[in-house]
């Protein structure tokens, strides 16, 4: 979606540009030495910024720095030489100011400063082309007032998704940590089972072989299981800042939602039906604790978002392999809001991948809004 949405700004921006160029193209006709060159100047601006630049790129300052210093040298050639009056290159102009945002939102902080002094001050000089006089030296002034606003908007747009990916940073760190607490109730009732089997079977081993046999059988599946979560745990803990030595939280899963069901339909809003197949008991801990998760977000959602529905529908199915989820209601589809960014969703799915499993929503076929969840077992 990010990058149809910029195709299509960097359409419109070509548009804007020819409509400007053929004002500076029938400004310059009559001056033979200027004629083509204004064209080909501006398309060599708008060429920096046509490429997709991840953030962090030097490539982007390096051309920025090219160009600049090509349209300084034009200018001081044509201003040392003898001013010809009329416009200077009003898409050129226009073509540096889009460069001077984009190396501000987008390229590296060291190079990125040389880039934005250079082009600048490209930008800032370049009515000198025309003219000496003061009306010039005005027309001056307002391309520098430009450039900065230039500037001050990439650099805004700059902080604006460094804070957007710090936050998402934290509600990644705050889901693992989540999660670690989940486990770690899950891993220590295994890890103690095992032991209390190994001594008993220790001491019945004379007296009862076979229930020797058969504690053997429970430590190693009880192992088994706690090896898996314990992979999956050490996938989840990937991140050093998490912080496993934050209070234990209680266990909620599947054999829950129920329970969260009558607490949401008692709370006032619309009713919540559960619908469950196959046996909700003996699920991996990090799949029944992530399914009460995905469920308890969408009720929520509910709640802030859909205050128009009057039911929710909460399937939960037990296949032979995976557990599929489906919280679905008939309200409206929510519409995006400046004040949630949705950070919820966000630590929802770092959750739902980190237990091996896939999470989606959306509008409903019929109307309304359904998430869809699915946890290999």
């Amino acid at each position: 979606m990010n990058r149809i949405l910029v195709g299509v700004l960097q359409v419109a921006g070509l548009g804007a540009m020819a409509l400007i160029g053929l004002v500076d193209v029938t400004a310059s006709m009559s001056v033979s030495r200027l004629f083509g060159g204004q064209v080909l100047l501006a398309v060599a601006a708008a060429a920096v910024w046509l490429p997709h630049y991840r953030p962090g790129s030097r490539m982007l300052p390096a051309a920025a720095i090219a160009v600049s210093l090509v349209s300084l040298t034009v200018t001081a050639m044509l201003a040392l030489a003898d001013p010809y009056g009329g416009l200077w290159g009003l898409a050129e102009s226009a073509a540096l100011l889009v460069v001077l945002a984009l190396v501000a939102r987008t390229a590296q902080p060291g190079p990125a400063v040389v880039a934005l002094v250079i082009t600048g001050a490209a930008v800032s000089v370049m009515p000198l082309r025309a003219g000496h006089t003061t009306i010039y030296g005005t027309f001056c002034l307002i391309q520098a007032l430009g450039a900065a606003a230039a500037i001050g908007l990439g650099v805004t747009l700059r902080m604006m998704a460094g804070n957007r990916q710090r936050a998402l940073d934290s509600v990644r760190s705050e889901q693992r940590a989540e999660f670690a607490r989940d486990l770690h109730d899950f891993i220590a009732h295994h890890v103690t089972g095992i032991v209390v089997q190994a001594q008993g079977a220790r001491f019945v081993a004379e007296q009862d072989p076979k229930r020797v046999l058969l504690a053997l059988e429970q430590i190693e599946q009880a192992g088994t299981e706690t090896m898996a979560s314990m992979r999956r745990m050490v996938g989840v803990l990937r991140d050093p800042e998490s912080r496993p030595d934050a209070p234990l939280a209680p266990v909620a899963g599947v054999p829950e939602l129920a329970a969260l069901a009558e607490q949401f339909t008692a709370a006032g809003g619309p009713p919540g039906r559960l619908h469950l197949e196959g046996d909700p008991h003996g699920l991996p801990v990090e799949v029944s604790t992530s399914v009460y998760r995905v469920v308890m977000e969408a009720l929520t959602n509910v709640r802030q978002h859909a205050p128009q529905a009057t039911a929710v529908d909460i399937w939960v199915r037990r296949a032979k392999d995976q557990l599929l989820v489906r919280v679905a209601n008939d309200g409206p589809a929510p519409r995006p809001s400046l004040d949630r960014p949705g950070y919820g969703l966000v630590g929802l799915t770092e959750r739902v991948r980190a237990a091996g499993g896939r999470i989606a929503s959306g509008p409903g076929v019929d109307g309304g809004w359904v998430v869809d969840a699915v946890f290999p077992l």
